[in-house]
């Protein structure tokens, strides 16, 4: 298996899926794409079948034995290995402790803003700070939620994470949209811009 099959971003994830609990992939798949936005982009089901392979051939992860639920085919359930759950503490510490700058779509296009002139820019930052304040509330709500029913804090913190990143992005946008309104913002001419 090549060697950057477990250099795949999924690969903490899918040990960590399985630090909670053997699984087979199809279970693995699922549990990804009920995790969260950007897992369920990145969980396609051959990459998952594909990674659990090489999961396995490395040795993070090992077979138990197959089960069969229904009539769906039989399938294997995988456990982690100490040598996983060793891996997947290196990958968690390194991850945790380099705050490596992390490119996004939205970074891309914020970088040329300036192409939208300033009531295109205006029309789209306003329209994506309405989407990410709906986005909140429902998100503040699921934490609520989460903390009534008596989850530890430590199983949600990384929606903590996400949600204060969220807040500070809508603050922000909020901010910007005002100085294009205020004409703070300086805007390059149409010469400038060519």
């Amino acid at each position: 298996m090549p060697r950057r099959a477990l250099d795949n971003p999924l690969v903490p994830d899918l040990l960590g899926l399985l630090l909670e609990g053997d699984a087979h992939p199809h279970h693995l798949l699922a549990a990804l794409k009920a995790s969260g936005e950007a897992r369920a982009t990145a969980a396609h089901r051959g990459t998952v079948y594909h990674t659990v392979t090489a999961l396995a051939e490395a040795g993070w992860i090992a077979p138990l034995g197959r089960e069969r639920e229904g009539n769906r085919p039989e399938r294997t359930v995988y456990t982690l290995t100490p040598e996983g759950r060793a891996e997947l503490v290196r990958r968690l510490d390194a991850e945790i402790r380099d705050p490596r700058r992390e490119f996004s779509r939205f970074l891309g296009a914020v970088a040329r803003l300036g192409a939208l002139g300033p009531r295109g820019a205006e029309s789209a930052l306003t329209e994506r700070a309405t989407r990410l304040g709906t986005r909140i509330a429902k998100d503040e709500k699921r934490l609520a939620e989460a903390h009534t029913r008596g989850v530890p804090r430590l199983f949600v913190i990384e929606a903590e994470y996400a949600l204060m990143l969220a807040r500070a992005e809508h603050d922000w946008l909020h901010g910007l949209v005002d100085e294009i309104r205020a004409g703070t913002l300086a805007w390059p001419t149409a010469k400038e811009s060519a």
